[in-house]
């Protein structure tokens, strides 16, 4: 006879979860499909969480699923291996799923362990043909590589560090200049005096010298980069201590090391701008709109971007967003992804993505609604970007900044608002050599290790088919 299943009554849980994201009875009630009644019954105490409000909380809040205990977990983490439709074969419906928990819940234990495997292989995969794409070999990563992938696997979120961080900048004096209050704190509790930068086209961007106790900022710097590194300098001097607890853990040596130092302090730099209760908050409200985040921060468009790929405290996550640079050649030059979306580690992105199209029309925002080859659907916001020189004879940094989230989230993403979630997507891939769609205009290659098909008798856009 099988025991009955064990009621879960989380009721505070919910409310502390709906608290924390600012969300009234009525938008989460709604978000769940579920009455406003029954959840303020559920968040009493007076109603137990059934199966299927566990598994609309986990798809509704995906990171924050934690919070209402692990059986919510392990339903929404057995519901999305039962459904990844880079499996083939027909996905299982979610009330055999609910039953599999209830019958065999060892086994669908297993099928999550084993689903997280699979995940993990394509993700090798993806990296090893990424390095057979780039020409280069399989193994002797080089230090910016390892620090990439370090973050990457820290989930591009340091507790650590972001927490100091934001206790720093609650310790700046309330209402002032921020500025001010960065250049009070160097002089007088590190006796850094600030010099005025030469302006010279070859002078550094920041420039400390230990022993003199001075600090020189290129003048040709905009306010916001200015800004950033009088922040990267502050930290670097008052999280000395993290910081290098926090290399010596990572394992990395040498210049890898000395890179991850660098990374660090601009990423403490980041979260002192951008301090990460407030930031949250303030993304919450304004529904992720960067021009809005920028202006109350005094941040750059970019430095918001990043910093919104950042927001992964456990219990207390933001929406999972990806972020990445892309220069005038295609190459992406920064990367994150807190989605099921992930980046070719070398070369270039998809040539659909509008990212692309964006590098040439600098100071305009472009959206495009996208769906990847596992069927998810992503509203992505891409800005080309112009980082004056100072100089004719010095050229400008010309890039595109991208930031996108699931669609699942448009409600909560301010760009979403022109387009349709149902509407018409654009299919995009990670790169030709990973991409397994076959009827694709824009392919430059065939993926790696496919079998390639010529007919010389038939010319197609592309010169061949492969499977």
């Amino acid at each position: 006879m099988t025991a009955p299943r064990r009621r879960l009554f989380a009721g505070s849980n919910v409310r502390t979860l709906r608290q924390r994201l600012a969300l009234s009875q009525a938008e989460t009630a709604a978000r769940l499909g579920i009455s406003t009644s029954y959840l303020s019954q559920i968040e009493n105490g007076d109603r137990p969480l059934t199966e299927l409000t566990l598994a609309a909380l986990g798809r509704a809040f995906p990171n924050d699923w934690a919070e209402v205990g692990e059986d919510a977990g392990l339903l929404t983490a057995a519901i999305a291996a039962a459904r990844d439709p880079s499996v083939s074969g027909a996905p299982v419906e979610e009330a055999a799923v609910h039953r599999a928990l209830r019958q065999q819940p060892q086994l669908a234990r297993r099928l999550v362990a084993l689903h997280d495997a699979y995940l993990r292989v394509q993700q090798q995969v993806r990296a090893l043909d990424d390095r057979f794409d780039s020409g280069g070999e399989t193994s002797g990563r080089q230090p910016w590589e390892e620090v990439r992938d370090w973050f990457h696997h820290a989930n591009n979120y340091i507790d650590p560090i972001d927490r100091a961080a934001e206790a720093l900048a609650a310790a700046l004096p309330a209402g002032a200049d921020p500025v001010r209050a960065m250049i009070d704190r160097l002089q007088l509790r590190h006796r850094v005096t600030i010099e005025p930068g030469t302006g010279e086209q070859t002078a550094p961007l920041r420039a400390f010298d230990p022993v003199r106790r001075t600090l020189r900022i290129d003048r040709n710097l905009p306010p916001e980069s200015t800004h950033f590194q009088l922040a990267h300098q502050l930290v670097r001097l008052e999280f000395a201590n993290e910081i290098d607890v926090t290399v010596a853990r990572s394992g990395l040596v040498d210049a890898a090391s000395a890179l991850l130092s660098v990374g660090l302090a601009n990423y403490a730099a980041g979260a002192l701008l951008m301090p990460y209760t407030a930031y949250r908050d303030a993304a919450r409200e304004l529904r992720h709109d960067v021009d809005g985040l920028r202006q109350r921060f005094g941040v750059s468009f970019e430095q918001a971007c990043h910093r919104l790929s950042t927001l992964q405290r456990p219990g207390a996550a933001g929406i999972p967003v990806f972020f990445c640079r892309v220069d005038m050649a295609g190459n992406i030059t920064k990367r994150h992804s807190a989605t099921p979306l992930q980046f070719a580690q070398y070369g270039g992105a998809c040539p659909l993505w509008l990212v692309h199209e964006a590098v040439a029309i600098p100071d305009r925002i472009l959206v495009q609604l996208a769906e990847t080859p596992d069927g998810v659907r992503y509203v992505t916001m891409a800005k080309g970007l112009v980082k004056a020189s100072g100089s004719f004879t010095r050229t400008p940094r010309r890039y595109a900044v991208t930031l996108g989230c699931e669609a699942q989230h448009a409600a909560e993403f301010v760009y979403a608002d022109e387009l349709r979630a149902d509407g018409p997507a654009t299919p995009i891939g990670s790169s030709c050599r990973i991409c397994p769609r076959i009827a694709c205009d824009q392919r430059a290659f065939p993926p790696a290790a496919s079998i390639i098909e010529i007919d010389p008798n038939v010319r197609q856009v592309v010169p061949y088919r492969f499977r």
